[in-house]
């Protein structure tokens, strides 16, 4: 029985720790662009045309 318990809090612990990451990443204004997938492209587009012009 131990062991499954273990095996059980191991897999809630990662869950949690994923969504708290996703959480994270959400909310994170480093990596925000301005796009809905926070990749950074409208920001790495604003940086490089105002390097042009």
């Amino acid at each position: 029985m131990p062991v499954q318990e273990i095996i059980i809090f191991l897999l809630f612990a990662a869950a949690a720790g994923y969504i708290g990451w996703r959480i994270w990443k959400t909310f994170d204004s480093r990596n925000s662009g301005g796009c809905a997938k926070g990749c950074g492209c409208a920001a790495d587009k604003a940086a490089s045309d105002a390097k042009m012009g």
